[in-house]
Order: structure tokens, then C-alpha cells, then sequence
């Protein structure tokens, strides 16, 4: 096990080739995936493509990419973080949901993970290194309106509601109705960079 990261209860490692059994089990839960796409499970082919692009993350950057979490009292692995500008986003760029010099904070647990803050606390690490070590600019995270969990960690990490913004149907094809398909973002500024200006 590579760590990247520890906070009081969790270990944030690298991920590598043999974790596509860890993914596939997260994603194969519908609740895990209701935010997501609608709740549709994904696939061994999914998954895999997905590690592909978490590795390849590594190869580029030294602080930024996505991180296998782990419970310490357990050792059970309980999900991931990521944190990664949001350059790299398959989708926010062209649909000008981002803007340069971002950087994308985001989780996802397993159901039996959820309510115990661990989503507050790896998020917390992230933003405390990303601001005061790594020089991170902007941190900004985004959900659906009903995700009512996640908006409560971007609230307790700092992170203000900045706007929102209507997804096509071809991004989340499960969620037929527009209103379902709205996105709130929210972001904070370093601003210790800020004060140097």
C-alpha cells in the first residue's frame, strides 16, 4: 500500500491495477449511484476504464488525482477521494461549468461508510494541503440539489454556493425530467495566494 495521505481515521492511498474489484463493487450499488447517473450500476468495462484514467492521473501530476480510501480502526476500503484541476474534466470545460485555474474536490463512499463524516474530514485534509502546501488557487465542488449529504460537507469545509447549472440529458440520460438534472457548484479561494497579489 502506497499512502498518500492519513487524517485521524482514514488512509488516502494510491490506487493501482488490481483495485477494478474495489470499484466495481461501489459502483454496482445503485444508492452509491443515484447522484451520479441516476443510480445505474456500472460495469467491469466502467470501471476499468475508469482506473485507466485514475493511473494515468499519477503520470502527470504529483498532488492531484484519486486516491483509494481506506477506514484505519478496519482497513476496510471504503471508497475515494479525488482532487484534480478541473482542466481534466471530461465534460465541465466544454459545458463551461469550470473555469481555469480550478481545482475539482469530490468523494464517493460506500453505504455503510456514509453519516460518519469521513466525507467532511478527508475533504477537509485536501483542502488544508491543496491551500497551504500546494498552492492550489480555487477549490470547487459541485452536486444535484437533492444530494443534500454532499452540499452539507462543501458547506462544513468552507466551500460557497456559487450558482447553478442545467445539465443536457445526454450527460445524466437516467434523469428524464430538467429539474433533476440541475447542478449547484460551490467554491472557495486560497486565499493566502490572494493576499500575496
Amino acid at each position: 500500500m502506497t499512502i498518500f495521505l492519513e487524517t485521524e481515521r482514514l488512509i488516502l492511498r494510491y490506487f493501482n491495477k488490481t483495485d477494478a474489484h474495489h470499484l466495481l463493487e461501489l459502483d454496482s450499488d445503485p444508492a452509491v449511484m443515484r447522484y451520479i447517473n441516476g443510480g445505474i450500476p456500472s460495469n467491469l468495462a466502467d470501471v476499468e476504464a475508469l482506473l485507466d484514467r485514475i493511473l494515468d492521473y499519477y503520470e502527470k501530476y504529483e498532488n492531484f488525482g484519486f486516491w483509494a480510501t481506506h477506514e484505519k480502526v478496519s482497513g476496510e476500503f471504503i471508497g475515494w477521494f479525488h482532487f484534480y484541476p478541473v482542466t481534466t474534466n471530461p465534460f465541465g470545460i466544454p459545458e463551461n461549468l469550470f473555469r481555469e485555474g480550478e481545482t475539482s474536490l469530490g468523494y464517493r463512499f460506500r453505504q455503510s461508510s456514509w453519516g460518519r463524516g469521513y466525507g467532511t474530514e478527508g475533504a477537509r485534509s485536501l483542502r488544508n494541503k491543496g491551500f497551504n502546501e500546494w498552492e492550489v488557487e480555487r477549490i470547487i465542488a459541485w452536486a444535484l440539489p437533492a444530494n443534500q449529504a454532499s452540499i452539507r460537507v462543501m458547506e462544513k469545509v468552507g466551500l460557497k454556493f456559487e450558482g447553478s447549472y442545467q445539465l443536457k440529458l445526454e450527460h445524466l440520460p437516467a434523469l428524464k425530467h430538467p429539474e433533476e438534472r440541475l447542478l449547484f457548484k460551490y467554491g472557495c479561494d486560497n486565499t493566502k495566494l490572494l493576499s500575496r497579489e
